[in-house]
């Protein structure tokens, strides 16, 4: 099994990141920006960088086909992600493409649920939360507690 771990640089990453005990036997690469932690994590692991959308409509299109590419060229079998916009593009075409989506809603988000877990809750198969209070938003949901 190949998986795609995906996040945006910072805080998102640091999340997913915390799954190393899970994925450190698995087939894996990540996609995240091109920023310090990200470039730290490349001389480690197989990373893939995507430009940050940052709402930008032009970004997002940019950020999609870039997504698509290294999707076809990787292959995964499930994608992970921690958000934020770096994997929305790759989380709807993961689905696009058949494939398995994990989503792990934001450890910074307690009370409130973000933008991107609103967007890739219809289409998850699995959608954690690691707040009691945001499962109300998520009543498909499964509280994980957190992953720090």
């Amino acid at each position: 099994m190949k998986i795609c771990l995906i996040a945006s640089a910072g805080g998102h990453l640091k999340e997913i990141l915390q799954l190393e005990k899970w994925y450190s036997h698995q087939d894996r690469y990540f996609v995240t920006f091109a920023r310090e932690d990200g470039l730290s994590l490349s001389k480690k692991e197989k990373v893939h960088f995507v430009t940050c959308p940052a709402r930008n409509p032009l970004k997002f299109i940019f950020n999609f086909f870039q997504s698509l590419k290294i999707l076809i060229k990787e292959r995964p079998d499930v994608v992970i992600s921690t958000g934020a916009d770096a994997a929305l593009a790759t989380c709807y075409l993961a689905k696009i493409f058949g494939k398995k989506l994990i989503y792990i809603e934001s450890f910074c988000r307690p009370s409130k649920p973000s933008i991107t877990g609103k967007m890739v809750y219809p289409i998850a198969d699995l959608f954690i939360y690691q707040w009691k209070e945001v499962g109300k938003y998520y009543p498909k949901g499964k509280y994980g507690g957190s992953i720090f």
